[in-house]
């Protein structure tokens, strides 16, 4: 497997997504005209800038060979590299998905890209 990268989703639209057998986009990545990822070094800024101390959320795990040429390297915080996802993403390219709880300071532990 690549390096994975991370979506994250209310557990609403995760649970669309899961029944669908694809995920078509968060109500931001379709205002956005692409689906969001984060890689590993990317996600806790990603999560603190978005997303503190909500709760109802679903992280995961994408491995980035099984969804194609969708796929684009772009420009965006501070001109870092995100990956964009121009199509829906397939289920099939989840690897790994867990429910995200903020701990009480907003901020939520990631055992997984630590």
């Amino acid at each position: 497997m690549a390096e994975p990268i991370y979506k994250i989703a209310s557990t609403d639209d995760w649970a669309r997504a899961r029944a669908a057998g694809q995920l078509v986009g968060t109500p931001v990545d379709i205002a956005d005209g692409y689906i969001h990822f984060s890689t590993a070094a990317q996600l806790v800024e990603t999560l603190a800038k978005h997303y503190r101390g909500a709760s109802g959320l679903v992280l995961a795990t994408i491995d980035p060979e099984l969804i194609g040429i969708d796929l684009v390297w772009e420009p965006s915080r501070g001109g870092q590299l995100f990956p964009h996802l121009y199509a829906p993403l397939p289920m099939a390219a989840v690897v790994a998905e867990r429910d995200l709880v903020a701990r009480p300071d907003g901020g939520f532990d990631l055992p997984e890209i630590a």
